[in-house]
């Protein structure tokens, strides 16, 4: 089964925790602190396999997860790595990113454009011995692993052929590719017989060759919905040249010099490229009686389209090497003119193959009031900053409040509006807001408290 679309939720691996551990051995009475760190989670990876022709893999099943880091050890050992998960497409896929409709990764399978990571691991959390400094010797807090990069994404395949075969259903197409190609398409006497495209290799001597697609019958409108061929269009997007199959046989009561400009017209309303890509007219069929006076007609007709036109017939032979010789030609002088046009290009305007970029370091975030009327911090590097907080752990929450003071995140919430007990929230964590200065008090009037009670302790005792 030909399938040339799919849609896939891929999770990278989240890394694994740090943890809080303690030197305990005979004779080293000031051991310190030995967490170790968490291992990084696997990447979700796309590579091009030239084995596969369709996206069939990836119909049914849609979430893929690779592993997670494993947390570090004791005695500074640190955590394993989660194994990547290597997902394989065929040549030609284009991957999109289903929220935005970006484009992620265009693999055509050349060297340097065969895979790409399209969800990076989750880095592992760092152990309580990372933390360790002159004044803090002894941390009790450790890092949780970073969550991995988690999407949605769209695949679409575009067949990589050199060679298109464009026209109205039943003009031959599948006949032509099965007689030059060891392609079998089904091959019948009634329209839209060929319902997936098809591809075929080409030879034309003993050091020549070429791939060639059979695209399923175009009909007017098809760049709109209409008819089967407008899901395969894009399939001939990267195709170099083009043979424009024409049914002079006067059998189905079409005129090919309209059949000519309707498919055309179709090309240009769905891509402007594919109307200026060279064309090569094959009028098949001349086998059949009274189709040499309609291929002549049609020849004339079309002429002042300074294109080249063969009168072949597709089940006999019949010019089919003349055919193939003229656009094994146009095929050399497209590829000679595109190397000539990228001669003098520079090495830097080269495409490169997109990787996802990794998040900076300092990276925007802002305050908003929602409308449950909580605060919230939005900004992927504060959020993963709490993520990776241990919240059960009272070092850990300190460590996070002096973070979030030294970014300013406190200013901007009391800018924003923020009193005493509103609840703020940044991802997961939600705490409520008091003010540093009245803070401050309570933790002086507890101290007072309790040297007022010392005080009258001690003058009890005496």
């Amino acid at each position: 089964m030909f399938i040339d679309e799919a849609t896939l939720h891929v999770k990278a691996g989240k890394g694994g925790n740090g943890i809080t551990a303690f030197r305990r051995e005979k004779f080293v009475p000031r051991g310190g602190p030995s967490g170790g760190n968490g291992g990084r989670g696997g990447d979700v990876i796309l590579e091009v396999d030239t084995n596969k022709n369709t996206l069939i893999d990836y119909q049914n099943r849609q979430l893929y997860q690779a592993e997670n880091g494993k947390n570090g050890g004791s005695s500074n050992k640190q955590g394993s790595n989660g194994a990547s998960i290597v997902l394989r497409v065929p040549p030609g896929t284009l991957v999109l990113d289903a929220a935005t409709g970006e484009l992620v990764a265009d693999l055509t399978g050349e060297p340097g454009n065969d895979r790409v990571v399209i969800a990076h691991g989750g880095r592992g959390g760092r152990g309580n011995a990372a933390f360790a400094t002159a004044r803090n010797q002894a941390p009790h807090f450790a890092e949780n692993g970073e969550p991995g990069e988690e999407r949605e994404l769209r695949l679409q395949l575009k067949l990589l052929a050199d060679v298109g075969l464009v026209g109205f259903p039943n003009a031959g197409k599948s006949t032509l590719i099965s007689r030059v190609s060891a392609a079998r398409p089904k091959i019948a006497d009634y329209p839209f017989t060929t319902l997936v495209p098809q591809l075929g290799v080409v030879r034309v001597d003993n050091w020549k060759s070429f791939v060639m697609a059979d695209i399923p019958g175009l009909i007017e409108g098809a760049h709109a919905g209409a008819g089967l061929g407008h899901q395969f269009l894009r399939h001939i997007e990267r195709t170099r040249v083009l043979i424009h199959v024409l049914d002079v046989s006067g059998m189905t009561g079409r005129d090919p010099v309209e059949d000519y400009h309707t498919i055309n017209r179709e090309l240009a309303a769905y891509n402007e490229r594919l109307a200026s890509l060279p064309q090569i007219i094959a009028l098949n069929k001349v086998d059949l009686p009274g189709s040499e006076e309609i291929a002549e007609q049609t020849r004339i007709a079309l002429e002042p389209e300074g294109r080249a036109l063969f009168a072949i017939s597709a089940v006999t032979g019949q010019g089919v090497p003349a055919l193939i010789a003229a656009a094994a030609e146009a095929l050399e002088q497209t590829r000679a003119e595109a190397l000539e046009a990228g001669a003098g290009a520079e090495e830097e305007e080269e495409p490169p193959v997109y990787q996802p970029p990794r998040a900076p370091r300092a990276q925007p975030w802002s305050v908003h009031r929602a409308e449950d009327h909580t605060y919230v911090v939005q900004g992927k590097g504060v959020e993963r900053m709490v993520a990776m907080t241990n919240l059960q752990h009272e070092g850990s929450l300190r460590a996070l409040q002096k973070k979030l003071d030294r970014m300013g995140v406190f200013d901007r919430l009391r800018a924003a509006g923020v009193q005493d007990g509103d609840t703020v929230r940044i991802g997961d964590l939600e705490f409520d807001f008091v003010e540093e200065e009245q803070l401050y008090e309570r933790l002086e009037r507890a101290a007072m408290s309790r040297r007022a009670r010392r005080e009258q302790r001690e003058s009890e005792e005496k």
